[in-house]
């Protein structure tokens, strides 16, 4: 046996090897994978036919099949490089491998008339003529056009699907030179099958079986993930659904005349149930942020507006704390941007809040600045404070959840770790960046930036009030309906509208709204919609059968995540309230509705 012999046989066997492995398991139809399957069965036909010249001999014919093989296989490969060199999903693959099937048949027709001769040198046989000729020919347009595909993709060259390319025409052109000191030494079918072995490592190649179980596993994630996010906004309702009795009734004693000390400790309990309100928040903007639900919602917006608010509730976080707060604001700032205010006001206040929370005395400074290029504005805002500061090996874990630092020295300052882990998130959907520089001991400074659109011709942007809505009016001769189930709920709400002086009527259930409004008319409804046989939505659905219903409807409601607003206006309310009851909220509704009452009784007089 020569030595081309004992490679084809070892060829043969690596061969049979491979497609039992492939074939074994389900394989993405993929038309990369389209193309290796015809590569491996040409390559095995090859071998087949090669193995049996040794006990056949060599006949002109059998040697032609045998070249148009090799040549079929290097048509395949350049058809590859093809497709893997196209970024995307090309729809004339198809019609590409029509026309190179019909170029094939072409020159194995040429190649079947054309005439084939035998040389016998050194003892071997080997053929020669223009039949073998043509098949070299052809293989090296093929590799040229391979060449092509590569330097067309070359920003890809290092795309690890092109290695068997480079190992082909590496050891193809040592192959090559073998072959000419050698003529008799073959070594073709022996190159085709080691690339064709080394392209099963290098293609898309999974196993079906396994993507199915991943499918699975992932649909499992999906569904606990689902129910997380069920379960954490039914404790979301039912956690502030009390808080709304605390916060509320605690904002109705604080406006009562009661001792001072009774005061004292009545803001103590609002400052507490501000703290569990925020700590639910969290819970959910986290809970949002594992199931990737948590979305940027862009919008126009007066820069003066967001950071006037944060300045205020910092102001009111500092309370009686001897701290200096100070702020300096960029007047370059554009007035308008466009961008998500809210999430940007979310970050500042985690931070501001932070800062006030470890700092006992000395100051904490908001700083803000920009840099502008074409229309994006780049925000660059900072926190400085001169609190305890964070130990250089602490930093790393700075935005890990639920993660405090020196619990034994901090003990009394209340906080989950949550706000900076959000935070964290919340800059990067925004495609911002974060940079903490601390001094254990000194004090520390967070600056953010986040770029926004600069906005030169606003659109109307709700203007804010030169003086602000009193924390109660008169709104006498205003009739107004609260419809809940919880009968603590309508206490809540009765008592705090009560200091409105309107007119209030309750309901306990859906039906009963409905049958309230058959005999009585009313100016405004605040409405929950979690309740049992007849929702809100339902019920406001029931109510609008009538032609001639037209009372605004508040939706009144602990389903506080994300979205619901706007899903409560879409369902047909006017307006949304989340429970507890903020005062300025209840405040800013009543009198909007009060005004388009008035405005419509002076129509009615004018006609």
């Amino acid at each position: 046996m020569n030595g081309s012999m004992f490679f084809t046989i070892c060829s043969f066997f690596y061969c049979v090897l491979l497609m039992v492995i492939y074939f074994s398991k389900q394989r993405l139809q993929l038309f990369e994978n389209k193309i290796y399957v015809m590569m491996m069965l040409t390559n095995f036909l090859v071998l087949a036919i090669e193995t049996s010249t040794i006990f056949l001999g060599n006949n002109a014919l059998i040697i032609k099949i045998f070249l148009l093989l090799l040549l079929l296989w290097i048509i395949e490969l350049t058809l590859y490089v093809y497709v893997i060199s196209n970024s995307k999903e090309d729809k004339k693959y198809n019609r590409s491998l029509k026309i190179a099937g019909l170029i094939y048949i072409l020159i194995a027709i040429l190649v079947i008339c054309l005439p084939l001769e035998f040389e016998n040198k050194t003892g071997s046989q080997y053929a020669y003529g223009a039949s073998v000729s043509t098949i070299f020919i052809v293989s090296g347009l093929c590799i040229c056009c391979c060449l092509f595909f590569l330097f067309r993709d070359f920003k890809n060259i290092k795309n690890k699907k092109y290695y068997p390319v480079y190992v082909f025409l590496g050891i193809g052109a040592l192959a090559l030179v073998v072959q000419a000191i050698n003529p008799s030494l073959l070594l073709a079918s022996s190159l085709e099958t080691f690339v064709t072995f080394f392209m099963y490592f290098t293609i898309e190649n999974p196993d079906l079986k396994m993507i199915e179980q991943l499918n699975i596993a992932r649909d499992q994630a999906e569904k606990a993930n689902q129910a997380k996010s069920e379960f954490l906004s039914n404790m979301s309702h039912e956690i502030r659904t009390p808080l709304n009795a605390i916060v509320g009734f605690s904002q109705a004693l604080a406006e009562e005349e009661i001792p001072d000390s009774a005061k004292e400790e009545v803001r103590d309990i609002m400052m507490a149930s501000e703290n569990l309100l925020e700590l639910v928040n969290g819970i959910l903007d986290i809970s949002k942020i594992e199931a990737n639900k948590l979305e940027i919602v862009n919008t126009e917006y007066k820069v003066q507006d967001v950071f006037d608010d944060l300045i205020v509730l910092t102001k009111a976080r500092i309370g009686e704390k001897p701290l200096e707060f100070r702020t300096s604001i960029d007047p370059s700032i554009p007035p308008y941007l466009y961008g998500d205010y809210m999430r940007l006001k979310q970050i500042v206040l985690n931070f501001l809040t932070n800062s006030v929370k470890y700092t006992k005395e000395g100051y904490v400074e908001l700083k803000v600045s920009s840099v502008k290029k074409d229309d994006i504005c780049r925000l660059i805002i900072s926190v400085e404070d001169s609190g305890i500061g964070i130990a250089k090996d602490k930093i790393d874990k700075l935005f890990t959840k639920f993660e405090r630092f020196d619990l034994d020295k901090n003990i009394t300052i209340e906080g989950t770790g949550l706000g900076l882990a959000i935070t964290k998130r919340l800059v990067e959907l925004m495609g911002g960046k974060i940079v903490v520089q601390s001094v254990y001991g000194k004090g520390s400074k967070f600056t953010v930036a986040i770029d926004q659109r600069i906005i030169l011709n606003p659109t109307k942007i709700e203007e804010k009030k030169e003086q602000e809505l009193p924390q109660t009016f008169d709104a006498s001769g205003m009739k107004i309906l609260i419809v809940d189930d919880n009968q603590i709920n309508l206490k809540v709400a009765s008592r705090l509208l009560k200091d409105y002086k309107a007119d209030i009527t309750t309901a306990s259930s859906g039906m009963e709204c409905v049958e309230l409004l058959k005999t009585k008319q009313f100016d405004l409804i605040f409405m929950d919609d979690m309740m049992p046989r007849m929702s809100g939505v339902e019920t406001l659905e029931q109510l609008k059968k009538d032609s001639d219903f037209s009372t605004p409807v508040i939706a009144l409601t602990a389903n506080a995540i994300s979205g619901m607003r706007e899903k409560y206006i879409q369902s047909g309310f006017q307006d949304y309230l989340s429970k507890p009851i903020d005062r300025k909220e209840l405040s800013r509704v009543i009198a909007k509705y009060r005004k388009e009452e008035q405005k419509q009784e002076e129509e009615m007089e004018t006609l």
